[in-house]
Formats: structure tokens, C-alpha cells, sequence
């Protein structure tokens, strides 16, 4: 449901009511928040998740006290410096784009907002909580957001209220999170903090690391690309971007089943069914996202169609983020066994130095190919880092998620791509696209079946087509 908000949000309505200018500048906006978010929160979403459930229930208030306060570590002290030092960091950031030197409060307001809204929804989460607190991340500022448009555009506000409206739905999500935290236990503030407290604090900076890393090599290019073009470019990247993001949706969607699967199998040292598992994760999802790379890229001339003409430009974009998104998918639940072995460590180390290549190939390539740059260089370190990831799980644990049904797939991939490639339909956009999706995804459930790429799928498809 969010998702569907946010597409009809960014495909159509930002790019037909807001100026491009305007709206590479809520993206601009968005992405650096996103980056400064694990910062403000310090680690404490993921910290209290980990550790309140070890607490006797004598420090449990002297925990959660810790985990309230310790954001404010990093906020406070940012905060002082966005405030002295505000005209050389407008200076640095509009050094482009003049347009963004009256927002730069903007940034750490929403990234604020961003970073207590996690801190209360994983308090939720220790509770057994979580639907609520996914409707508010995934559901609640999207809507909103949709109506702050559509109130733009009967011109009922004007873009500078747009843009105040857009902090104060991530400030207002945040409060209503923590009322919600605090009616399911109300915080006593103590400063009886837990015996563990260095071991927290130690696992809480270690994962600021970590989630910085990870988000610097999703959001950092929208951030660079204000360094070295005008903002609008941020807006016809940001779309393009969007587009090719669906080919994950499957992975996220498959990772709450195989994230407590993983856990359990790793504990249990089950190592034959932990390999069985990641095999055929690994081809599930690449047959999923595959489809869905199909589905967009032999569509985005007709997609484009029902877009500004000025869009169009990211259609190279949304080819290799797509290609990298496969790549990323076809890993399988590679993140589950990862973050669930005694190797977590390693592979932060290994997200923060990507993380600072990732920097260094957009300093590198924005400059000379503008957008198409930030897209090859999030390809190049998108690979890279799920080659090493790969084989480090091959290295440390002998596991391996490829087989010969992965090459399979990959023909018959490249086979119905270069088909479909050439077939245009002379209709209506939306009637083009819906009938040739149609035909792309019966000739690649039929070929699934004929071949019997997957037991699994080949399975569910016997069970949905063929009566005994």
C-alpha cells in the first residue's frame, strides 16, 4: 500500500504538479536526511532491539532512559554545529544550486524526526508491536505527503508551505510514534543505567558505522549530484531510481520469512538445510526480480510516455540500477545468514570501505557523466559489494547459492528480453503496456514450467493450474 502511495506520488504527481527544480529539492532533502539518520539516532534502534530483553527488569527503566538519551549525544552537538557554522555550510552545499541555501535546517530536521521515529518504533518492537509502526514508516508520511500535494495543487498552499509541510509530517510522525512507544510501557527516567552499559554504547557506535555505510551507498548519489549539477537533475535521477527499486520489493518481502529461518538454522548448525535454503532463495528471487527487470525495461518507453518529456533522459538509469538490483536479489538471504553469524563485524568493515568507494566513484564520475555517472558508480559498488559478500561466505562458512537453474534463467532472461525487445505496440501507453506485460509474463511462467527451472515455482504453478 505504501508503496503503490509512493509510486503514484513520485510518478505522477511531483513530476506534473512540482517544478523539477522544486522537486530535486525535496529528493535532495529526503536522501541527506536519510544519510544523517543513523548519526542522530546513535545506533539505538537497532541497540534496543538487541539488548532489552537481556535486562533484568530491575535496569529495565534505566535502559530505556539510556536508549531516550543517548540520540541526543550526536543531535545536540550537530545541531550546534549546523548553527555556528550555517553560512560556510549553506556556502558548500548551494555551491551549485543556490536554491538549497535557505533548507539546510531542513536537513536536520527531518533526519530528526527520521531518527526518533526508529528509536520508537523499535521500542515498539521489544513489545511485539510492529503493525502500527509499519503503517507510520511505510503509509502515513506518504499519504500525507500526497495530500500536501494535491493541496499544491488546487493552489490551496503555496511551495514554501509544501516544503515546512513536508518537516513537519516527519516531526509529526515521530510524536505520534512515541505516544504510541510510551502506551505500551510508560518511561520512568532513571539513571540507574544497565551494568552493560559500555558493551551497549560499543554495540551502538559500531552500528552507526554500519548503517551509515549501508545508506551512503543507497542515498549518497542523490546527495552528490547537488555537489556538481543543478537540482533538477536530483528529481529526473530520483524517478529513475524509483522505477528500477521495484525489483527488490520480492527480496525485502522474502526476508521476513528467511530472516528467522536463517537465525534458527545458524544456531542450530544445520548447515546442509542452511545451504539448501540459500540456493533456493537465491534462485526464487532472481526469477522474481528478473521478471519484474523485464516487465520495466521492456515498458519504460510507454512508462515515459505518461511522464514530462524531461524525465525520459533516466531510461539508461533505470537499465543499470535494475541490473544491479538483480544482482543484489540474486544473493538470495545472503544479508540473514551475514548478520546472524559470528561475522557480523567483518561485514560492516566491509560496508564502511564501500561505503567510502562509493563516495570516491561519484567524485569521480558525476563530474564527467552527470546522473549517468551516480548511476554506474552505485552499479560499481553495488557488484562489488555483493561479489566480496559472496565470496566471503564461500570463504568463511562453505556455502555457495549458484547453480546451473541460476544459468537457466539467465538465458531464458536474455532470450525473452531480446524478443520482446523489438515488439512495439502502436496504442495507448497504459493499453501498450498492459498487453505486452501479459504476453512477457506467460511466456515466462510457460518456460518456467516447461523447463522446470525451480521444484519450488514449478510446484506452485502444478498446484494453481493442473487438476488431478
Amino acid at each position: 500500500m505504501g508503496f503503490g502511495i509512493g509510486a503514484i506520488n513520485i510518478l505522477f504527481l511531483y513530476t506534473h504538479i512540482l517544478s523539477d527544480t522544486y522537486f530535486g529539492l525535496v529528493n535532495f532533502i529526503l536522501a541527506t536526511a536519510a544519510i544523517l539518520m543513523p548519526l542522530l539516532a546513535f545506533g539505538v534502534h537497532n541497540t534496543l532491539v538487541k539488548f532489552y530483553t537481556a535486562q533484568e527488569e530491575a535496569e529495565k527503566d534505566g535502559f530505556l532512559t539510556l536508549m531516550l538519551l543517548s540520540p541526543l549525544l550526536s543531535s545536540i552537538p550537530l545541531a550546534s554545529l549546523v548553527y555556528l557554522f550555517y553560512d560556510s555550510l549553506a556556502v558548500y552545499l548551494s555551491q551549485k544550486n543556490i536554491l538549497v541555501k535557505d533548507y539546510i535546517w531542513y536537513l536536520f530536521l527531518v533526519g530528526f524526526g527520521m531518527a526518533y521515529f526508529e528509536v520508537f518504533y523499535a521500542w515498539c518492537k521489544v513489545f511485539l508491536k510492529s503493525v502500527f509502526g509499519n503503517f507510520m514508516k511505510e503509509v502515513f508520511a506518504r499519504l500525507c505527503v500526497l495530500i500536501l500535494l494535491l493541496f499544491l495543487y488546487y493552489n490551496w498552499i503555496s511551495v514554501a508551505v509544501f516544503l515546512k509541510g513536508l518537516v513537519g509530517i516527519y516531526l509529526l510522525r515521530s510524536l505520534i510514534m512515541m505516544f504510541y512507544a510510551y502506551s505500551l510501557r510508560k518511561p520512568k527516567l532513571s539513571v540507574r543505567f544497565p551494568k552493560a552499559t559500555k558493551e551497549i554504547m560499543s554495540y551502538s557506535m559500531l552500528i552507526i558505522l554500519g548503517g551509515s555505510a549501508s545508506l551512503v551507498l543507497l542515498e549518497i548519489d542523490k546527495f552528490m549530484i547537488n555537489q556538481f549539477k543543478t537540482i533538477e537533475n536530483v528529481a529526473y535521477y530520483s524517478v529513475a531510481v524509483f522505477i528500477a527499486t521495484v525489483i527488490i520489493v520480492p527480496s525485502r518481502a522474502m526476508h521476513q520469512i528467511t530472516y528467522p529461518l536463517t537465525a534458527t538454522l545458524i544456531n542450530t548448525n544445520d548447515t546442509k538445510e542452511l545451504n539448501v535454503l540459500y540456493k533456493k532463495s537465491s534462485l526464487t528471487l532472481l526469477i522474481a526480480s528478473g521478471l519484474l527487470f523485464l516487465l520495466i525495461v521492456l515498458n519504460l518507453n510507454e512508462l515515459y510516455q505518461l511522464l514530462p518529456e524531461e524525465y525520459a533522459k533516466g531510461f539508461s538509469i533505470v537499465f543499470i540500477i535494475g541490473l544491479a538490483k538483480v544482482l543484489e536479489s540474486s544473493g538470495g538471504n545472503i544479508n540473514s545468514i551475514l548478520y546472524n553469524s559470528q561475522y557480523y563485524k567483518s561485514v560492516l568493515v566491509i560496508g564502511v570501505l564501500l561505503a567510502i568507494a562509493t563516495i570516491l566513484l561519484n567524485l569521480w564520475l558525476i563530474p564527467k557523466y552527470g546522473i549517468y555517472g551516480a548511476a554506474l558508480a552505485s552499479f560499481i559498488a553495488l557488484f562489488i559489494f555483493n561479489v566480496v559478500k559472496v565470496l566471503f561466505v564461500k570463504w568463511k562458512l562453505q556455502l555457495w547459492p549458484y547453480s546451473i537453474a541460476i544459468l537457466k534463467t539467465l538465458i531464458l532472461l536474455v532470450v525473452l528480453g531480446a524478443a520482446f525487445s523489438v515488439v512495439i505496440l502502436p496504442w495507448h501507453p497504459i493499453l501498450a503496456i498492459l498487453v505486452k506485460s501479459i504476453a512477457i509474463i506467460v511466456s515466462y511462467v510457460s518456460a518456467l514450467y516447461l523447463f522446470k527451472i525451480s521444484e519450488d515455482i514449478t510446484a506452485l504453478l502444478q498446484k494453481l493450474f493442473v487438476r488431478k
